[in-house]
Order: C-alpha cells, then structure tokens, then sequence
C-alpha cells in the first residue's frame, strides 16, 4: 500500500456535503452507511434509489414529473432515465439571484471583469431574447469558436434555457478543425472572437473566420465578439447570414425563461479528439449531464455557496462544460483566458491569492512545470483558501504528489481524476473523505459501477486490464451525430464487451479501493505480447531531472514490437550513452524488463492534442510512414515531422 500523504479529520469529514448526504440517504432508506465503501456499494446496487436521493438532495426541478426513474432494457446501452420527466439546464444553473459575485472572467492581459447572480442572470435574459428574434428553438445547435471569457458562458445558457444545443470550440483549433467538428452539426448561429490573446501576443481570427463561415452553409446568425481586435467591424466578415457585434446583438435586463425539456433531450454536442480521424460528435442529455454534475460537484468536489472554483480549460475541452456546472450547486467560477504561464509561471497561482480560490483545476504537465521551473506556492503565496486541488487529462505521477504537499499545500485533497468528453464528466474521482495516497487516484464515483476487466472479460484486482462500467448511469451519451440507429455508438464503447461500457483506458484497481491509470488502451505497447501502459513508462521518466517531456510508442520490428521512447531534453542537455543508461536503469528497477525501450530518441517537441494531451498514436503513425488524418486537433503539429524517417529507427 502506497503512502498516505493526506487524511481528512473527523471534523473535516463531518462538515462535508457527502457527510450530510450519507445522514439523508441513511434516514430516508432505514440505513448503516458507515463508510465510503459502503456509500459507493449502495449506489451501484440500489441505482433507482441513488439517482432519486440526487434528485432531491441538490433539489433538481422538474417540470413535468417521471413516470419512473429507471426503465432498464437488456443491456446497456438500453435504458431511460426518469422517463415522463422534463426540466431545464440552465434554469439549475441561474437559481442564484442575490448580489453575490457567480462569475469573475480574468484575461492574460489583466483584465478582470465580474458578475454577480442577478447580473447573470440578466445577460442571459437578454441574449436569449435576441437568440429567440434570431429563430433559435428547441433542437437548433447554438456553435461557438470562443475563448473562455463571461460571454462564452452567458451565450451557453441563453442557448441551453430554450431547449437549442450548444457545441463549442476554441480559437486555437485551426480552420479545417473547426470545420470538421461544426460542419457535421450544421449550427444555425455561430458566436466567434475576432482575435484572441495567448503568450503575450494578440492574433487576429477574421481570415480564419472568413474560411469557417464559407463552410457553414446552415448558418443564419453570426455573433461577434471583438476580444482581442477591438476595431473589428461587421464589415469585416463575409456571410450569407446576418452579422451582429456581441454588444449590439442584446441588451441585459428581464428575466430568463425557461423551456422544459425531456431529461433525455440533448444539451451538447462534444468531439472527440479527433486525431484518428474526423471527431466524432457526442451528444449528451440535459438530465444526465445535470444529475451528473451536481453529484460530481456537490459530493466529490465538496463545492458550496461560499466556493469559488477554477479550472484551467479552453472552451474546446469539456473540463470547461464540467467546470460551468459548479454554478447548479451555489457556487462561484472563476474563468481564466490565455496562456497558464504568461507573463510567469506563476500566473494562475496568484489566481488562489487574488480571488480566494477554494477548489483549483488543473493538468500534470501544469504541475511538473511549476515543479521544473522552481515554483513553491506555499513560501511565495498564501495558499490559504485552498482545500482541494484538482487533476485530470493524463496520469499524475507519483513525484508529483509529493511536489504538490511539499511545496503547494500540506493540508491539501489532491483529488486525481479520470473520465472523458465520452461522458462529460468522471468514472474515477476525488472523494473528501478518503486518504490521498502517493501516485493513487481516491476512488471510484458514486452511480459508477467501474471495474477493470481482463481480456476474458473477468474482473481482475491488483492487475491491469480495461477499465469499464458494468451498469447503466444517467451521463451516458444519448447518441452520436448522424448515428440514427446507434451503431456507431454502439461499436465505440460496447463491441469490447457487449452490453458494458469500456472506457478505452489502461487500468488498476488496488485491494484497498484506489484506482489507477495507466494509459490509453489503444496506445498500449506489447512487446513480446505483454501489455504495458505508456503512463507505466512516463512515471519513471519524470523522476529525471534532464527529462522535459517524453513519449513512448511501439514500433513494429523483426515480427514483433519494440518500445520506442523519444524524449525533450532541457536546454544544454545531450542524450549521450550515460543519460541513455540513466533512463533505462530507473525504468528498470521501477518496472520490468519488458518496459525498457529499445531505443532512446532525443527530439526538440513533443506533440499534444489543444487540450494538452500526448498523443501516441499519430507518433506511431508518423514513425510506421502512416497518415496523421487530422492534425488540425494537435497544438503543435509541427512537431510531427522529427518523428519521420528516424536513422536511429532503421536498425
């Protein structure tokens, strides 16, 4: 068993949402929930019970009300939750009316612009009855390409209050990736920057926009916000539809309405990340990303009234639709655009101090960075307001667990988590009730009936196999875009193992209930056919100081696969044969012979998708004279090119 470097105490535990929900659901079902345990075993086996105790616990209001909360088909993923019911997403979101502050927007620049409840809620009364003019209504898809500013949010639930659905991206995708993603759903109103800030510097949008708008034949609405370009005119953009400025287009003021919809109706549509091919277009329900949310939020993250949450995110990456829906339970958001270490690497750090930030987002890459570039939160900030950090998008390493209680916060829930824009939202989370223990993610989340299955399709503990969810949960998509009878569906997540979902990742889970990730299933290497998870390889490599960032991958040679391992290397560094030597001995005496790369390449970038993760499989295609289908999902494409035609590859 690993060690443990967090315990909540009894007091903490007490005080805890999860606590008060454990009293409600022990009186209201006659029951002896104890422990976590026990709470997690009751929501799997008693699902019609646990979803209901969601509903009234965080107050969920429906219109119309269920005819049941659960009618079950064979196997997933046949199922309907609280069929006959109807309510509405952002009607949860905007219940709040006082003058306490919901929104705080900050630029890299500086800027800093606040909202409170009522203003909120005022703006999107306003732009929903411009949306309303515009013909917007139930069904319609309300696209955006935006950064992560209060507009991007009120546009969201002005879109979602009449029962339209949202798709967004961000300005950093290139021309053919926003295409490829809002071709396929045919906005009828799209809401763009006309420039946006990153790294100190201001790009202009409009030609880009210019090549969308093009493509967009269905479009009857264009929105423009002129963020980094505040000379930008609508003259400036050259479309069939009608053309408004972000400030013209509404005035704020009223009160919103809102349009009951079935729990099942779609809320978004998200992508995949699109880099094996054209993304594939997730549409999820108003109700399961509601109910979803609240439980992940309210429970997991213990988020209240009196929080403030941030998240780094781009509005292309679903942690920005998760990181939106701590408003349904009271609390604030704290939204930050542009680069994470502009001008400083301690930029979103001076984010806790200024506005009291009590539960911070982020990435593993963020945090190594902090680590490699000496920032030590707790001697240069006061990081007193913060109770949890959070962690998603890769696996976090065991050395950055102690970096975080070493140098951020000691009395600190570092909650590691695990989901997917699949199901906007986590199969392994946080929990303010467990241990936090060294390179261990807490546990599984309540409603989940996570396992990790062998080849055979047995669960297996204390082995690696494929993490999946054995039983039906409100947050499953209700469909994929052009999918009409759900085969695509069907073949992305239930051909594995019919009739359960498998989640596409590597995983563990340990005898006393944490869980970990070892990476993604279809970038597993198998040399010799034993299966390794490339995060397996990454934890060690870490732990190297001359290590910037690396990728592992498996070449086919000689009939079977070898491990490849291409590493960044600090400034100044060489690879020479002693740093190779370096690299396999900690592999080694960490893993096992099979984990130790055959070759050790030296290159300048590493390529990452927008939302910052490795993306092994196009290294691979690269490296095997394959095609990359769409680079326009990767950050930094060009850093692909080094991967090809490799000398040290031949032999």
């Amino acid at each position: 068993m690993s060690d443990i470097l967090w315990q909540p105490d009894a007091k903490r535990i007490a005080k805890t949402r999860m606590e008060a929900f454990r009293r409600f659901i022990n009186q209201r079902h006659h029951l002896d929930v104890a422990d976590y345990a026990d709470l997690h075993q009751w929501s799997i086996d008693q699902r019609v019970d646990f979803w209901q105790a969601i509903v009234d616990f965080f107050d969920i209001r429906f219109h119309d009300q269920p005819d049941a909360v659960l009618i079950e088909g064979d196997h997933m993923p046949s199922a309907q939750w609280f069929p006959g019911a109807t309510l509405n997403f952002a009607e949860h979101l905007l219940r709040r009316r006082d003058d306490a502050v919901a929104v705080i927007a900050i630029g890299e620049n500086g800027q800093r612009e606040q909202l409170t409840w009522a203003e909120l809620a005022e703006h999107v009364a306003g732009f929903q009855n411009s949306l309303i003019a515009a013909g917007v209504g139930l069904g319609d898809r309300v696209a955006a390409c935006m950064p992560n500013t209060w507009q991007t949010l009120v546009a969201m639930l002005a879109t979602t209050s009449l029962g339209a659905i949202w798709s967004c991206s961000s300005p950093d995708f290139g021309t053919q990736g926003v295409i490829d993603r809002f071709g396929q759903i045919e906005p009828k109103v799209l809401i763009t920057c006309a420039g946006y800030r990153y790294a100190g510097k201001d790009i202009d949008q409009r030609t880009k926009v210019n090549e969308i708008l093009e493509r967009l034949p269905s479009l009857q609405q264009l929105i423009v916000v002129p963020y980094a370009r505040p000379q930008a005119r609508i003259a400036d953009f050259r479309t069939h539809a009608d053309v408004a400025l972000w400030d013209e287009f509404y005035e704020p003021g009223g009160e919103p309405v809102f349009v009951a919809v079935p729990f099942a109706h779609p809320l978004y549509i998200l992508y995949s990340s699109g880099t094996t091919g054209v993304p594939k277009c997730i549409i999820h329900s108003t109700g399961g990303v509601l109910l979803q949310h609240v439980k992940e939020h309210g429970l997991h993250c213990d988020l209240g009234p009196a929080d403030r949450l941030f998240y780094y995110t781009t509005c292309g990456w679903m942690m920005w639709n998760w990181l939106v829906s701590a408003l349904a339970v009271d609390s604030a958001v704290v939204l930050y655009d542009g680069s994470p270490f502009h001008p400083g690497p301690e930029r979103l750090i001076d984010l806790i101090d200024d506005e009291r930030i009590s539960v911070f987002g982020t990435s593993p890459k963020y945090l190594a960075t902090l680590e490699s570039t000496g920032v030590k939160p707790r001697e240069s900030h006061d990081p007193g307001s913060l109770k949890t950090l959070l962690c998603t998008g890769s696996a976090l390493s065991p050395q950055t667990y102690d970096y975080v209680y070493r140098d951020f916060k000691a009395d600190l829930c570092l909650a590691s988590m695990s989901g997917g824009t699949d199901i906007v939202s986590c199969f392994v989370n946080g929990n303010p009730w467990l241990p936090v223990r060294r390179g261990e993610i807490q546990g599984k989340s309540l409603g989940m009936a996570v396992e990790v299955w062998n080849d055979a399709g047995t669960q297996v503990v204390g082995e690696k196999g494929e993490l999946v969810c054995t039983r039906h949960f409100p947050a499953i998509p209700i469909g994929l875009w052009n999918d009409p009878t759900g085969e695509k569906l069907r073949a992305s997540y239930f051909s594995q193992f019919p009739g359960v979902w498998a989640q596409g990742d590597y995983a563990e889970q340990l005898a006393h209930g944490a869980m970990m990730i070892h990476g993604r299933s279809d970038a597993v290497l198998n040399p010799g056919g034993v299966r390794i998870g490339t995060a397996e390889i990454y934890r060690q490599v870490e732990k190297l100081t001359q290590v910037i960032d690396s990728v592992a991958i498996g070449q086919q040679w000689q009939d079977d696969v070898r491990v490849v391992l291409f590493v960044r290397l600090r400034d100044g560094v060489e690879l020479d044969e002693a740093l190779q030597q370096q690299i396999r001995q900690v592999i080694r005496a960490n893993t096992t012979p099979r984990h130790v790369p055959a070759k050790i390449v030296a290159v300048t970038d590493i390529p990452r998708t927008i939302s910052g993760k490795v993306v092994e499989l196009a290294v691979r295609n690269v490296v095997h004279g394959q095609p990359v289908k769409n680079t326009d999902a990767l950050a930094n494409p060009e850093a692909l090119e080094q991967f090809r035609n490799r000398p040290e590859l031949k032999d």
